[in-house]
């Protein structure tokens, strides 16, 4: 008799969703899937407004990922408005975008996902977050606090917010770095980067227990989607949009975002909200993810001393195509390190200073793509507007979204490693869950929600009947 384990609401990250399990007659499992019951209109309930107000109207579908449609909007409407906008406008969305980068993956690392890596899978679920992290190691928990708190302060300094900031607009941006905010930056560096760096090593140390995670966490192979800069260096703002297949060859170069249509595919899942976008030259297993973990892939090199460092030893460790998703954790915390060294090299380019931040012009095209990497992973802007400037379509593709064939694949593929028969210990459906927060989902982005949804685990029987359910009321 079929059973399912159903795991709700899913812990740890941004959004609602819930896990279902679903178990063969013999007690094994089958697949697990994850399933996203929030729904949020955000596609729909924007057409009829100008294009202008987007990257303000955008910047709010999340709390966490405002900074990334703020700037992948505003790329769009550049292409609206058909303009190149000033060299010092460019420069300080970059600026903006690192740190943006900076408080997100430390949000993940250090609040999401450590209390795991610290704690293990079994420990007390009571203390198993952020506050028991606090309590057991308050220097580890303080410098990751701190740290993401620098990366939200760079984002004040520039947008007058740390959440929701209208600063970038199409075609430029409203105001330049001020010399306050400049030395603040530069006072706060240091302190970054050493936490940062305290950080890696703490993981490195983490993985010599950790090989089985590395094995069963999502590991398989998938193409990798990302921006890459000039002769393959890291990107996250502009560049070429690449993918690579499982053994690191290009099987697409210089895409052309505006034909995102011709690569991509869009697949709809009957229980969740969540789109499957998927390769099509490879039709619907064209698997691929994005993020972290992809971009490091796709570059070869970040073209920073400490994070080139970093990243050879990493490469030295996992190899040059990693495929594991429990090493997206690594790679964030290289990419947190690269942006904080980007960010110091940038600060004293006088166009950060600079009074000509805007381009001005009228609607020059009536649709235009917008691409940018969001923390997660490449995020896709698609408006269609009428010749007042009027939207008539929208279509948002979300790095979570992109992740979903993969996110599914890594629930199943850890269930099918410690799951045998019904009686399963809380730990167990940790490690599940776990599997979720390697790729850091961001929910309320990636489904466009009217009210919230608890997060639900079911161990399913193969003729369907529920054996257990975990739920978690939000």
């Amino acid at each position: 008799m079929s059973k399912t384990i159903v795991i709700e609401p899913v812990t740890r990250i941004e959004g609602h969703a819930k896990i279902s399990i679903f178990l063969d007659d013999q007690g094994e499992v089958a697949e697990a899937r994850f399933h996203v019951g929030e729904f949020r209109g955000f596609e729909k309930f924007c057409e009829g407004r100008p294009f202008w107000e987007m990257p303000a109207l955008t910047s709010r579908i999340c709390g966490i990922c405002p900074v990334s449609h703020l700037i992948a909007s505003s790329k769009t409407g550049d292409q609206l408005l058909a303009v190149k906008i000033p060299p010092g406008a460019e420069k300080l969305r970059r600026l903006l975008n690192l740190a943006q980068i900076t408080q997100s993956h430390a949000l993940s690392f250090f609040h999401l996902s450590s209390p795991d890596l610290i704690f293990g899978w079994d420990g007390d679920p009571q203390t198993r977050n952020i506050f028991g992290l606090i309590a057991a190691d308050p220097d580890l928990a303080r410098g990751g606090i701190r740290l993401r708190k620098f990366g939200q302060d760079i984002i004040k300094i520039l947008g007058s917010q740390k959440v929701h900031p209208a600063w970038s607009i199409p075609g430029g941006v409203r105001s330049p770095l001020t010399q306050a905010g400049h030395t603040y930056i530069c006072e706060g560096l240091p302190e970054a980067k050493n936490t940062v760096r305290n950080a890696l090593a703490l993981f490195k140390t983490i993985l010599d227990s950790h090989q089985e995670e590395v094995e069963v966490f999502g590991n398989f192979p998938s193409l990798y989607l990302g921006l890459v800069g000039e002769f393959g260096t890291w990107e996250h703002y502009d560049g070429s949009l690449r993918m690579i297949d499982s053994h690191g060859n290009i099987v697409g170069d210089n895409l052309d975002p505006n034909q995102y249509r011709e690569f991509l595919g869009e697949k709809l899942q009957t229980d969740s909200y969540l789109k499957s976008p998927y390769y099509k030259l490879f039709g619907e297993t064209g698997i691929y993810r994005v993020g972290p973990l992809a971009r490091v892939n796709i570059c070869d090199h970040f073209g920073t001393p400490l994070a080139d460092e970093e990243l050879l030893e990493y490469r030295q460790r996992h190899g040059r195509i990693v495929h594991s998703s429990f090493l997206y954790h690594h790679a964030r915390l290289l990419e947190i390190l690269a942006s904080l060294e980007r960010i110091e090299n940038m600060l004293d380019d006088p166009d950060l200073f600079s009074s000509r931040l805007k381009a001005e012009a009228g609607v020059n095209q009536t649709e235009a793509v917008g691409v940018s990497e969001a923390p997660r992973g490449t995020l896709f802007h698609h408006y269609q507007v009428d010749e007042n400037g009027l939207l008539q379509k929208i279509n948002l593709v979300i790095a979570t979204g992109q992740n979903n064939f993969a996110i599914n694949r890594t629930v199943t593929q850890i269930a099918q490693h410690y799951i045998h028969g019904e009686n399963v210990a809380e730990g167990i459906l940790n490690r599940v869950e776990a599997g979720v927060r390697n790729y850091d989902p961001c929910l309320s982005c990636s489904t466009h929600a009217a009210g919230q949804m608890p997060m639900i685990l079911k161990l399913i029987a193969p003729d369907g009947a529920v054996i257990r359910e975990i739920r978690r009321d939000s």
